[in-house]
């Protein structure tokens, strides 16, 4: 008996079937031989691997479409926009250079961007029930909640209750945006990540607090299209997480594109004033205060678990300060036949990685041997250039004392990169001194969310810069940066 649940994204399993089927007798309970996922990357994944594996498996879902954050107002989405708004600022910018001429200057429709990026997401959400219904995973729109350690309510989007009990659950239920002290999200002036996705206009002037992935992304899309983008970031440089001179490099090439930045800046207060968003800001160490405004502001500070109305802590499962569940190494909680994956556990809130723990625990729970590598686990910012890193950084090696090598090799010199006239940017490589294995990698530049798979799959069977730079790698392609550094420099 599999049971997985979600009201955002989630899973479960069952086994134990003699108390489900006495519930069943005396209650008259609805019970199920299946699992109740929640529908987002890691709640379909694992709803999907389920049934793969046999189990009768049903998918919980609140939201009404599936994907969860990541396809419905997240990664998608804003994928979406970022290809768009990269093509339109080609056309103003370097056609002419390439020696394309257009009688008059492209412009921007933006209920059609808008369209097209509603066009898209709605057909991956519909390709998800597809993969359900081929593999038998029933789809429930409904909002659960635990009643027991073993019995599931589900508030129907279109009405009603279903009750659904089983002996083993997941909770995959994914997180929403992180609330900022003293400034509510309002959705059309003070927006989330979801409001600047559904923007009915192109603001004249945004300010961007967050200099992380989300509002560096959304940041990038709206200055393209012309917008006034001024980025407030309370720490000292952007993506704080990312190796330091990556960082530093990819900080220029922004400021390059028209990004306004200013580290170690403090936001005092927000309000709306005559439409208009304004915030009072001050330098991080202290001293003068001053005001700035703008026709939206979005709030991309980060994001926290959706555990509310959940009524996992009623039961007993032990939630952090954070809000996230505790779980131990197999990723049971601290209800024995609970467990949670994704954003509502510790880690990076990223999509693969939900997913890959979606596959891991349903096999786990299977009683198959399977883990994960968590330093192996690959993150990306989708501006352009794109910014991709696996693995330790510059500044993690020198803080743990290891000795390590390093190898730098710019874009520049890259003969696919020339050709495209698109060359800014490195590939960086650390390695272990004394073993050769490497232990990082981190690429800025064109396409570096594709080429780091390469580095994350060498990583992962412990390869040295030399076995990856004795592989064949065709002429002339981006990859080759990789293979050359990997030969000369480390």
């Amino acid at each position: 008996v599999f049971f997985f649940f979600s009201s955002r994204r989630r899973h479960t399993r069952c086994s134990g079937v003699s108390w489900a089927r006495r519930c069943v007798q005396e209650t008259g309970y609805q019970r199920r031989v299946h699992g109740v996922i929640g529908g987002g990357p890691g709640g379909y994944v694992a709803s999907i691997k389920a049934a793969q594996l046999g189990l009768k498996t049903a998918c919980i879902e609140k939201r009404g479409a599936l994907g969860g954050t990541c396809l419905n107002v997240g990664c998608i989405p804003s994928k979406a926009l970022l290809n768009i708004s990269h093509k339109y600022e080609d056309s103003i910018k370097h056609f002419k250079d390439l020696g394309i001429e257009m009688d008059t200057p492209p412009k921007i429709n933006f209920d059609q961007m808008m369209k097209k990026k509603g066009e898209v997401v709605s057909g991956l959400t519909k390709g998800i029930e597809g993969l359900f219904a081929k593999n038998k995973v029933e789809y429930i729109k409904a909002h659960g909640s635990f009643l027991d350690k073993n019995t599931i309510k589900c508030d129907q989007n279109e009405g009603g209750e279903r009750i659904i009990t089983a002996t083993n659950i997941i909770i995959a239920t994914g997180s929403e945006p992180a609330p900022f002290p003293g400034i509510p999200y309002d959705e059309e002036i003070f927006v989330s990540s979801t409001g600047g996705l559904a923007l009915k206009k192109i603001p004249k002037k945004m300010i961007v607090i967050g200099a992380g992935y989300i509002g560096l992304e959304l940041g990038s899309v709206f200055a393209r299209l012309g917008t006034d983008v001024t980025v407030v970031e309370y720490a000292d440089r952007v993506v704080p997480a990312m190796d330091g001179e990556i960082a530093a490099q990819f900080q220029k090439m922004l400021q390059k594109q028209g990004l306004k930045i200013n580290l170690k800046t403090k936001v005092i207060s927000g309000k709306v004033v005559n439409g208009q968003a304004e915030l009072t800001i001050e330098p991080k160490a202290g001293g003068q205060q001053t005001t700035i405004t703008a026709d939206v502001c979005l709030i991309a500070t980060g994001r926290k678990p959706f555990t509310d109305k959940l009524g996992a802590k009623e039961i007993g499962v032990q939630l952090d300060k954070m809000g996230r569940v505790q779980i131990n190494e197999i990723f049971q909680s601290t209800v024995d036949n609970i467990y949670a994956i994704g954003d509502v556990v510790a880690g990076p809130m990223l999509a693969h990685k939900a997913e890959e723990e979606g596959i891991v625990c349903v096999e786990i729970i299977k009683g198959h041997d399977a883990h994960i590598n968590y330093n192996n686990i690959p993150g990306v910012v989708y501006t352009h250039p794109e910014v991709a890193a696996v693995g330790r950084t510059e500044e993690q090696l020198k803080e743990e004392g290891i000795e390590y090598s390093k190898g730098v090799f710019p874009f520049m010199a890259n003969s696919r990169a020339r050709a495209n006239v698109d060359n800014e940017g490195m590939v960086k490589v650390l390695a272990d001194k004394k073993t050769r294995r490497i232990l990082g990698i981190h690429i800025m530049g064109p396409n570096a969310g594709e080429i780091i798979a390469e580095g994350v799959l060498g990583m992962e069977y412990g390869a040295s810069p030399e076995n990856i730079g004795k592989v064949c790698h065709a002429h002339p392609t981006l990859s080759e940066a990789l293979k050359e550094l990997s030969l000369i420099h480390i």
